[in-house]
C-alpha cells in the first residue's frame, strides 16, 4: 500500500533540514509518547545506517520495531526502513525549496505485509483508501507544522 502526501513548510530549507534530521530530539519525543527507544548502531554522526529498535503499545498489543536510515541527501531527502514480524515499510522524505522562507515536503510510504493477519489488515485499509489518506495527510500537516515550530526561534520574554 502507498501512500503520498505534500506539505509546505513556512522556514528555509536549510532549517527544516536541521530539524528533520536532528534524531536526538526525535527519539525524546517518541519517548514522551511511551515508545521504548534504543539506538542500535555504533555511529558517531548522523549519517546513512543508523538504525533504532523501538517498542510501544499499539491496538492493545505490544509492538517492536527495527527502524534504519536508508538515505540521507543533505538538504534534500532523507529515506527510513521499518521492519517489524508483521510488516515492512520504506518512507522518503524530500525537501524542494519554493523559495527563501518555503519548503515543500513531500512524503512517500510504502507498506507491504509480512504475515497473513497484516495483509488481512492492509486489505482493509484498502477498502477505506479516503479515510487513509485523508487521515495520512493529516498527520503530515502536523508533522510539517511541528518542523515550522522547531525552526522559529524561542520567543523573548517581556523586560528581558
Amino acid at each position: 500500500m502507498k501512500l503520498a502526501s505534500k506539505k509546505d513548510v513556512e522556514a528555509p530549507i536549510a532549517t527544516v533540514w536541521a530539524a528533520l534530521v536532528d534524531f536526538e530530539t526525535w527519539e525524546r519525543a517518541a519517548m514522551r509518547r511511551g515508545v521504548e527507544v534504543a539506538r542500535t548502531d555504533q555511529l558517531r554522526a548522523p549519517g546513512v545506517g543508523m538504525s533504532w529498535h523501538a517498542r510501544f503499545s499499539y491496538r492493545g498489543k505490544q509492538r517492536k520495531v527495527d527502524l534504519s536510515l536508508t538515505e540521507m541527501a543533505a538538504p534534500g531527502a532523507v529515506g527510513f526502513y521499518l521492519v517489524s514480524p508483521a510488516v515492512e515499510s520504506t518512507t522518503r522524505i524530500e525537501l524542494m525549496e519554493m523559495s527563501a522562507k518555503r519548503t515543500r515536503m513531500h512524503v512517500t510510504t510504502e507498506i507491504k505485509p509480512r504475515s497473513l493477519g497484516a495483509r488481512l489488515f492492509l486489505q482493509s485499509l484498502r477498502l477505506a483508501r479516503a479515510k487513509v489518506d485523508r487521515r495520512f495527510d493529516a498527520r503530515i500537516a502536523q508533522f510539517a507544522t511541528e518542523l515550522e515550530a522547531r525552526s522559529k526561534p524561542p520567543a523573548r520574554q517581556a523586560g528581558a
